[in-house]
């Protein structure tokens, strides 16, 4: 398996089991900037590189494939809707979410159309349901929730449906897949393991709620360890959750808001915390906290490993690199937005202005305001020398070591 593959099976959820070391470069110092691709509307979504390509797609629905070395475009491909999660590639397709309740099958090398399978779905459940649910391609079957309240598998050659499981609301989490298993969460506030060839229940896990979100609504994406499913919700909790039982090791419980970004690296786990605004360095066996450390903004994207550091956005337009043992912010990286107008908003230590609320008068309007930023919600890609990542600024940015 070579660096550029490698890269692509830690971030394209195949199995969102724990990620090895990744042999490719150490940004120590902070990076700068090989190429810029800009187009005119939001990216939410993730890049994806397979070989000499990177794949995303944005809010305008068109779903892009980037030349690695040089930034330029060399093919587009429109779908229907929105577009909210990261494809799915190997080494002869593309598998995307079109937003639309469409998911589409292209060649990977022209975007040429090969299938459609329509689910019943495209609704978001609210404005801060960020992303749709990513495909995921094991032995040939592929697995997608949707706004329908179901979970699909189809053929990956033909896209025929092979089994649906029904579930009480919106299936948005991507689904992780390990021995035979596959684990994902709905909005109906329950945790789900199904038998992955034939889609029958082993158990369910029912999230305890919040008095603001009664449901429990499983909003985070499945990680998976040797023994737990670890998942975050909407009630302020990450659960570690046992594979073969389905009940509770640990949770972890915040005090501000959702803790739906989670990270397995070798026999550890880092927690980022929305509106915690902090990364937790846990034990995963039993939650307990090696370190904990400060964030001055949010978190909705994972964390990505090489071999000293660790990398990870924030919604106020920044990409941070860390030293992977200590915890200790090494470098930070800003978009031009950030830049030109953080001072209508922030602070000089980046804590909000004492007037916000009379700038600021909606949850809405918050959103709207990362996105103005430039706000990172996407998980950062590293493929050899060169680390990616997306921004609601519409670009995505190729970064390489500062010469």
């Amino acid at each position: 398996m070579n660096s550029l593959v490698l890269t692509f099976w830690m971030l394209a959820f195949a199995s969102m089991e724990a990620q090895p070391v990744s042999y490719t470069h150490d940004f120590t110092s902070k990076p700068q900037v090989k190429w810029t691709f800009h187009t005119s509307s939001e990216f939410f979504s993730s890049p994806v590189v397979m070989g000499d390509l990177v794949y995303i797609g944005g809010l305008d629905s068109i779903l892009h494939a980037i030349d690695l070395q040089t930034g330029k475009e060399v093919w587009q491909f429109k779908s229907g809707g929105a577009i909210r999660s990261t494809v799915f590639a190997d080494d002869e397709y593309v598998y995307l979410n079109g937003g639309d309740g469409n998911i589409y099958c292209l060649v990977r090398y022209d975007g040429a159309l090969q299938w459609i399978f329509q689910t019943g779905g495209k609704e978001r459940y609210d404005f801060a349901d960020y992303f749709d649910s990513a495909p995921v391609v094991v032995d040939n079957l592929l697995y997608v929730g949707s706004s329908d309240f179901n979970l699909y598998a189809l053929d990956a050659t033909n896209g025929s449906e092979i089994w649906h499981y029904p579930t009480d609301g919106m299936v948005h989490t991507t689904p992780a897949i390990a021995n035979g298993g596959i684990y994902f969460g709905s909005f109906d506030g329950y945790v789900y393991a199904l038998d992955a060839q034939n889609g029958t229940l082993r158990w369910k896990f029912k999230t305890v709620g919040h008095r603001y979100f009664p449901k429990g609504e499983v909003q985070g994406s499945p990680v998976i360890t040797d023994q737990l499913i670890v998942i975050g919700a909407r009630d302020y909790n990450v659960y570690a959750i046992d594979r073969e039982n389905g009940y509770c090791h640990w949770n972890k419980s915040f005090q501000n808001g959702w803790g739906l970004s989670n990270t397995v690296f070798k026999d550890t786990l880092l927690i980022a915390g929305a509106d915690e605004r902090k990364i937790i360095c846990v034990n995963e066996k039993s939650g307990s906290e090696f370190w904990n450390k400060p964030m001055e903004f949010l978190i909705f994207g994972n964390l990505v490993f090489s071999q000293k550091m660790f990398y990870v956005g924030t919604t106020n337009g920044k990409l941070h690199g860390f030293d992977r043992i200590s915890g200790e912010r090494v470098w930070q990286f800003e978009t031009e937005e950030y830049l030109e107008k953080r001072s209508s908003y922030f602070k000089d230590d980046d804590t909000y202005r004492d007037d916000i609320y009379s700038i600021i008068k909606s949850n809405e309007e918050f959103l709207e305001v990362e996105c103005e930023l430039g706000g990172v919600f996407s998980t950062p890609a590293l493929v050899n020398d060169l680390l990616l990542f997306s921004s609601t600024n519409g670009k995505l940015y190729c970064l390489e070591e500062a010469k």
